[in-house]
């Protein structure tokens, strides 16, 4: 068996796990704690991956980041390789639709805090920075665990936006999703059958695992 799909999807995930946090758990406060003209657009663009379907969601990401696009080019340009068509561009594919399973149950974690406790953190000199390190993040620390295990678990098994913006090369772009669907359409169903079974085995072990470990943490 290769197991280059295998790792690449568990590289993949892991750094769009990341990236889909950082960027998911600041959307989520500005939408909880913000007021300001856009909040509303803003809410709906964070959540509209969830409607999209994954090939309209790459196709607008591979036109955005495509070697042809101001963005794709000044990309190109500054690191001297395109985006598309490569394993970072599969990062990239990967975080989007993982965006909102993060934004929406840290958002509510935020929102769960009593104002009170804000209000007296405020009182007593806290700036926002202040209140966001010690007081939001910590209570709100279930909801964004929770969010951040679905958000692996989608982008460990995305195929879609990953195909559109990533391609199917064996060796470089190829994860586990890919290599299933490319096993299918081959006629090879016993490679199909053994990839499938291990990313299902490896995910249960994942998610099982983050959730003993937000146990012991929370």
């Amino acid at each position: 068996m290769d197991w280059f799909p295998l790792l690449l999807s568990l590289r993949v995930a892991t750094v769009a796990t990341l990236a889909a946090g950082s960027l998911g758990v600041a959307l989520a406060y500005a939408l909880a704690m913000g007021r300001f003209p856009g909040r509303r657009l803003l809410e709906a663009i964070a959540s509209l991956p969830l409607t999209l379907p994954p090939t309209v969601l790459g196709y607008y990401l591979l036109v955005v980041l495509g070697r042809g696009s101001t963005l794709g080019g000044w990309i190109e340009a500054v690191t001297g390789s395109p985006l598309v068509f490569t394993w970072q561009g599969a990062v990239v594919a990967a975080t989007i639709p993982s965006l909102p399973l993060v934004v929406r149950p840290a958002r509510a974690a935020f929102e769960d805090v009593d104002p009170a406790v804000l209000e007296a953190a405020r009182i007593d000199g806290g700036s926002r920075l202040h209140q966001l390190l010690f007081i939001l993040l910590p209570l709100g620390r279930r909801g964004i665990t929770a969010g951040l295990a679905l958000a692996f678990a989608r982008a460990l098994g995305d195929f879609g936006t990953t195909l559109m913006v990533a391609g199917n090369i064996p060796g470089k772009t190829q994860t586990m999703p890919i290599a299933i669907y490319d096993a299918v359409q081959a006629g090879r169903w016993d490679v199909a059958t053994t990839l499938a079974v291990v990313l299902s085995l490896v995910s249960i072990g994942l998610l099982v695992g983050i959730g003993r470990l937000g146990e012991r943490v929370l």
